[in-house]
């Protein structure tokens, strides 16, 4: 699993197609893309380090509060792209991304558990659609995940 995480002032998505709109005050945007092999400890394991991450400001203008502390929000949208191999030619490959029928319900228990360590519900945008994202990026500070790296 490989996530991007943008600390945000407000982030929103929209699926016209779709007539859905969904957003976020200040928080976390976080972009969510699954590979094959992923499972629940995957997921947990990034959840979990998500909603803990210290990357907002305490009074002293330091990143050492957690979203979980801060009562902030999360904006999730599902974005095969962050598997995107670029090592040959000039057109990405994205082989290495699951397809929909496994990343969909990965995506969904992903955004389950997020609720669970956030303590509230988390917004979404709609798997599989043409979502327009906006967002303004705080700081700005945007940390890339990988479960399996783990670095």
């Amino acid at each position: 699993m490989r996530v991007v995480i943008q600390r945000v002032r407000n982030a929103s998505v929209s699926v016209p197609a779709e007539n859905y709109e969904s957003g976020i005050g200040a928080g976390l945007l976080v972009l969510a893309a699954f590979v094959d092999d992923d499972t629940d400890l995957d997921l947990e394991w990034t959840a979990r380090k998500i909603c803990a991450l210290r990357v907002f400001d305490d009074s002293a203008g330091v990143m050492n509060i957690s979203l979980a502390d801060t009562g902030g929000d999360i904006l999730c949208i599902s974005q095969f792209t962050l598997y995107a191999s670029t090592a040959r030619g000039n057109r990405p490959s994205y082989i290495k991304a699951a397809k929909p029928d496994v990343s969909r319900p990965l995506y969904g228990r992903f955004c389950d558990m997020l609720e669970t360590y956030l303590g509230k519900p988390v917004k979404k945008g709609i798997f599989g659609a043409d979502m327009k994202v906006s967002l303004v990026n705080d700081g700005p500070v945007t940390i890339m995940i990988d479960s399996k790296i783990k670095e």
